[in-house]
């Protein structure tokens, strides 16, 4: 592959590379300005190689979104609703459950729920539900509630972090999802999300998870009003956290669909595959503290995240089963991936399929 190089303004990030030296916030911005793509995933390959080999993880999981009602209501969400708008929900412990029960047929190692800021739903009605999903799936790990809501929980109820995630911990919760983080950058965030909580924030919510000895993942929504050097400070305040504590699982990075949001109208188009696939490569070379890289398929389209396993990614997400939050931003993808289906697509790319858990526990191998 040195072809890749021949006359490239990147052999010195190459050198880097190669001896598993560090990038600097310097090197991640030339990368992302350059034209090269195809070196910047021969690059990402060669890392992703170093940690994964050719195994190529997925996880069968079933996602759970509870109420779409929230204070936020951000720019870019198509999800959120007032709580008198057309089409607000919030479902019963009843509801839930039923669906949790839906995963005993399906080996579903993981329930993923997130949903709004919806001001009736409080602590209890979290707790209730966790002992009531763990109860009615049992063997499945809960991975629930965004650091936005976690902070609301304790905004509302007057208790620390520590508090509520001790308290959710002890009634099921496992691990917390990466939502939430979209681009730490607070003039990011005054733009299109001016009520979240902000980014230290989020990272704070993460650490006080870590120091229970809670894993969880990270991600950055990308491709809406952010620069370039905006996504590159993101990426290397995570990986000081994770220096920090060790606690991510991966990182995800998430492909803004504008379509229903506040920013329909604002000349944003959403991602194009050349930028998924470098934004996914970046996050490989710039995160060299993260095992796992993931493809999230909903967001991303099949063939780009297939293609994505040679830019770095070792991870493709799940079945998903029944995904409303991008869906309503016009994501075209399906709802639901049958695990057959992402084991072809995985082999198809020359690698070797891995079902996993949550926390990376491999269940099966050699499909």
């Amino acid at each position: 592959m040195d072809y890749l190089f021949a006359n490239s303004e990147l052999i010195d990030i190459k050198e880097k590379v190669e001896k598993g030296e560090r990038l600097s916030k310097e090197d991640g911005l030339r990368l992302y300005q350059s034209n090269e793509l195809l070196a910047i995933g021969y690059l990402a390959d060669m890392v992703n190689k170093r940690k994964n080999g050719d195994r190529i993880y997925f996880i069968v999981n079933r996602h759970i979104n509870h109420t779409n009602i929230c204070e936020n209501l951000c720019k870019f969400c198509a999800f959120g609703r007032k709580k008198d708008a057309p089409g607000a929900y919030a479902l019963s412990l009843d509801e839930i459950e039923t669906k949790a029960k839906e995963c005993n047929g399906l080996k579903v190692s993981e329930i993923h729920i997130v949903g709004g800021l919806n001001p009736d739903l409080k602590l209890d009605y979290y707790v209730k539900m966790l002992q009531r999903v763990q109860a009615a799936a049992p063997g499945t790990i809960i991975q629930s509630l965004t650091a936005v809501e976690v902070d609301y929980l304790a905004k509302i109820h007057n208790m620390s972090l520590g508090e509520v995630l001790q308290t959710l911990k002890g009634a099921g919760l496992a691990s917390l999802p990466g939502g939430g983080a979209e681009v730490f950058s607070q003039r990011v965030r005054d733009l299109v999300c001016e009520k979240k909580i902000s980014g230290d924030r989020w990272l704070e919510v993460h650490e006080a998870a870590h120091r229970i000895g809670m894993k969880t993942n990270a991600t950055m929504l990308y491709g809406h009003v952010e620069t370039l050097e905006e996504r590159i400070d993101h990426l290397i305040r995570l990986r000081q956290l994770q220096d920090k504590t060790g606690g991510f699982l991966a990182f995800i990075p998430l492909a803004f669909h504008p379509k229903n949001t506040a920013l329909d109208c604002q000349n944003i188009s959403g991602t194009t595959g050349y930028d998924d696939l470098k934004t996914l490569a970046l996050a490989r070379l710039m995160l060299d503290n993260f095992d796992h890289i993931k493809a999230y398929w909903i967001m991303i389209g099949l063939k780009i995240a297939q293609v994505s396993l040679s830019f770095g990614a070792n991870d493709l997400d799940g079945t998903v089963i029944e995904e409303q939050i991008v869906h309503d931003a016009g994501a075209e993808t399906a709802q639901f991936m049958a695990k057959a289906k992402l084991i072809n697509i995985i082999k198809a790319a020359g690698k070797q399929p891995v079902e996993r858990d949550t926390m990376y526990n491999v269940l099966g191998e050699g499909f």
